[in-house]
């Protein structure tokens, strides 16, 4: 599981930081990516990773604000035109579906793949055998959603050297006891999986805060995340004009990150007025809050 920033400025492109959107790499977990967010051009910023659009399976917009959501026609086109066949779904506010029907309509964008859309509601957005995603509403100058995305809990992994020291050689035997069965042996000997396999590994949790105030919300999203994307438009002394603009500071963010118990915070929606001299000193006021903190930039990648 890993992240890849393809954009992290706020309302409008800039020369260094691009308008919003995050690609969840699933590749190894079901060869598969999901966006959160596609502002203008993240399609220009794609050809710039490794990332294929057919791999995208699907889309998570957080809101109908232009810089998160003026990129998803023009990609969703492209997909189709690169060879893009499986079926790809887009979440997102009511109005997400009127906003993609009419543009790919107007443009005569014909898509040779299956395209869902599905508009939110507060709660359990998705869910399958490897990930639940859960929404909730922030505050912000409209509607505006956070995501919680929590892979499932692993099964513990077989002592192969435990089954070898109790005179158990490997063979199809041992799919049987890390599936937790009950095998009886050709001489009558009874082994029960349980005794073999270790405790399960705990999935891990990331949270995905669209535009926002502090909000209560976004720490149940984060609470006791491994990771939580925050945006953090302003600087700390900055606070009435955040609010104003229904935007986070730094500090703002990392208090949220800090009540939340999250493992990591990574800032991102960084207003254009802040030059790459300022990044260090708005992390760093993070920091002063929360202490594993980082700003991040367009292709920035982290692991989970």
């Amino acid at each position: 599981m890993n992240l890849l920033f393809l954009g992290t400025g706020a309302g409008v492109p800039a020369k260094l930081r691009n308008v919003t959107s995050i690609a969840l790499k699933l590749l190894e977990e079901r060869n598969a990516v999901w966006l959160f967010d596609c502002g203008e051009a993240t399609q220009h910023q794609i050809l710039h990773t490794t990332l294929k659009p057919r791999k995208i399976e699907k889309i998570f917009i957080t809101h109908l604000h232009g810089d998160h959501i003026f990129g998803l026609p023009g990609l969703l086109g492209s997909r189709s035109f690169q060879g893009g066949t499986t079926k790809l779904t887009v979440y997102g506010p009511k109005g997400i579906r009127e906003f993609l029907d009419t543009s790919l309509h107007v443009s005569e964008t014909h898509l040779k793949y299956p395209l869902s859309i599905i508009e939110c509601q507060e709660g359990l957005v998705f869910e399958d055998s490897q990930f639940t995603v859960e929404a909730l509403l922030l505050d912000h100058a409209v509607p505006s959603f956070g995501f919680r995305i929590t892979e499932h809990d692993k099964q513990g992994a077989l002592d192969a050297e435990k089954l070898r020291k109790a005179g158990i050689p490997p063979g199809p035997i041992y799919q049987r006891l890390k599936n937790g069965e009950t095998v009886t042996l050709e001489n009558g000997r009874t082994i029960r999986g349980s005794d073999f396999v270790g405790p399960p590994k705990k999935g891990r949790v990331v949270a995905i805060v669209g535009d926002t105030r502090p909000c209560e919300n976004a720490v149940t999203l984060a609470r006791d995340a491994d990771l939580l994307v925050h945006e953090s438009t302003f600087s700390g002394d900055h606070e009435q004009m955040a609010r104003e603009y229904f935007h986070s500071t730094t500090l703002q963010a990392a208090e949220t990150a800090r009540r939340a118990n999250v493992h990591q915070l990574c800032l991102t929606h960084i207003s254009s007025r802040y030059g790459k001299e300022d990044w260090k000193v708005l992390e760093k006021e993070a920091q002063s809050i929360f202490p594993n903190t980082q700003i991040v930039s367009d292709f920035t990648s982290i692991d989970i």
